[in-house]
């Protein structure tokens, strides 16, 4: 805990609030982890798009997780995967090119699957943490 003067006098953080903060980290984590269910389903959903609004097949989007250096606060940003896809020979494809290869996402649906479960596994504990920190806040209530 960090102490802070007001009119030079001590002032500590107020114990209520540090009660919480499990709470609001729990809470964070799954809303960071609901961020990357959303994205892992938007891949999956477009492992077969070979043609987008801006052109070409579906790029696959990783979420990466930052501290912004101005607030100090975790944020989730949206990153395109460079990776090519594979150019796969079909040339009745609509989309195939003057040889006849189609380039395809560089979407592995198993990989997102992977990740789907990794993401509702980390879900999961912080749903613990935040049953865990609730019950102690309600024993805490029963002193």
């Amino acid at each position: 805990m960090t102490v802070a003067e007001i009119n030079g006098f001590p002032v500590t953080p107020r114990p209520l609030r540090t009660l919480f903060r499990p709470l609001g980290d729990a809470a964070q984590g799954m809303a960071t982890q609901q961020r990357f269910l959303e994205i892992i389903s938007r891949n999956i959903a477009n492992a077969e798009t070979t043609r987008t609004a801006e052109g070409g097949a579906y790029r696959r989007q990783v979420g990466v997780v930052e501290q912004d250096a101005q607030t100090g606060e975790l944020v989730t940003r949206v990153v395109e995967d460079t990776r090519a896809g594979q150019s796969v020979y079909d040339p009745g494809h609509p989309d195939a090119n003057e040889a006849g290869y189609v380039l395809r996402p560089n979407v592995d649906v198993t990989t997102e699957m992977v990740d789907l479960m990794l993401v509702r596994r980390v879900h999961e504990a912080n749903v613990s943490v935040f049953q865990a920190a609730k019950s102690m806040l309600r024993r805490a209530l029963d002193i």
